[in-house]
């Protein structure tokens, strides 16, 4: 790597990138893997994944230099590069973990990485042996359904390094019986409880009720820059909601004084609400809170959890306006599909006795 002088991906005009490295002060430039055996093309793809392509494309240039590739080596058009599964599996997932998504969503797909390489064992990938993979009996039904959502997800960065075809039609999504989100009764008192354990714990969950965010990325990290005190309101840009879109959401009343109080208690140049030094708390902060609060709480039931609280609003919402639209509004769902989804594992009554037909 001596005379390498540096390696890095170049915008050449709209949507189209290049690989530009200084090698003994001669600049060169690759479009494509195939100088160094990659079947790698990412100006081919689609707009919005060509540069996270080159970016991977990087990767397997700097792996080839440290190997003692040069850009005098004649390339071979006839001779293409076979990565092998676990080589294969592992440019995928980094090019998956260079996109933002959230905490839980890379570790599972890490996870997903590693249990196939163990099942391979040095075999080759393919579709059927996906498939094969994906469809063991020791999964369960829901495990299945939920390994083949994130399997199909994978699959698309697998495709930049050589994989092809798709194990969807080999994995058949199955039936499941529906869980219940246990909504709370009595809200005030399950809050109440909380208060008196963690205000921090507190203040998410009145937010996850009375805004309905996503307790461990929309609160969690939520800015004071994106909370407007004078017009009572929280508003969240596209790359900080699930769903892509813009969220502007009021605030009640009730949540809207705990903020106030919050506020003064903290110190005025914190840029999070639930943070130290200007840095949010960690993935995992509410989740271990809420765990210890459970092992002290006389009021929670077995199946209620945190998400709970942004569930019991869901239905309060619903109740009041009987309207899907205002309630995938609020929800921040992307379509009215997901809104129709949730409803049906939530305890809420779509039916009255007086719309049954009568004798």
């Amino acid at each position: 790597m001596d005379t390498f002088e540096s390696i890095r991906v170049t915008k050449v005009s709209d949507h189209r990138y290049c690989i530009t490295l200084m090698f003994e002060g001669t600049k060169h430039r690759y479009y494509n893997g195939l100088p160094i055996g990659s079947t790698s093309k990412p100006n081919s793809l689609p707009p919005k994944l060509r540069l996270g392509a080159f970016e991977s494309l990087l990767n397997e240039f700097r792996l080839a230099t440290a190997r003692g590739w040069t850009p005098n080596e004649p390339v071979t058009h006839n001779k293409t590069q076979v990565l092998s599964s676990n080589d294969l599996i592992d440019q995928a997932i980094a090019h998956k973990l260079s996109k933002p998504y959230s905490v839980h969503y890379q570790r599972k797909i890490k996870w997903i990485g590693e249990q196939l390489k163990t099942y391979l064992n040095g075999k080759s990938l393919n579709p059927k042996s996906a498939a094969a993979f994906l469809n063991q009996p020791h999964w369960s039904p829901a495990m299945r359904n939920n390994l083949r959502s994130h399997y199909s997800s994978l699959e698309s960065s697998l495709k930049l390094f050589g994989y092809r075809g798709t194990a969807k039609s080999e994995v058949k999504r199955e039936r499941v019986s529906e869980r219940m989100h246990r909504p709370f009764e009595d809200t005030a008192a399950i809050l109440n409880e909380i208060k008196a354990f963690d205000q921090r714990l507190y203040l998410c969950c009145l937010i996850a009720y009375g805004c309905l965010l996503r307790p461990h990325r929309e609160i969690r990290l939520l800015r004071w820059s994106e909370i407007s005190i004078p017009k009572q309101q929280i508003a969240l840009a596209g790359d900080r909601t699930k769903g892509k879109r813009n969220r502007v959401l009021p605030i009640p009343n009730y949540v809207l004084e705990v903020l106030i109080q919050w506020k003064s208690a903290v110190e005025f140049t914190e840029t999070y609400v639930f943070g130290q030094n200007n840095k949010p708390y960690g993935p995992d902060f509410f989740n271990g809170l809420w765990t210890k609060f459970k092992r002290t709480s006389k009021l929670l039931t077995k199946e209620q959890t945190i998400y709970s609280f942004r569930h019991t609003g869901a239905i309060r919402v619903f109740e009041k306006t009987g309207s899907l639209q205002t309630l995938q509004a609020v929800m921040g769902h992307s379509d009215l599909k997901v809104s129709l989804t949730y409803l049906r594992g939530l305890e809420v009554k779509q039916v009255t006795a007086l719309e049954l037909p009568e004798l």
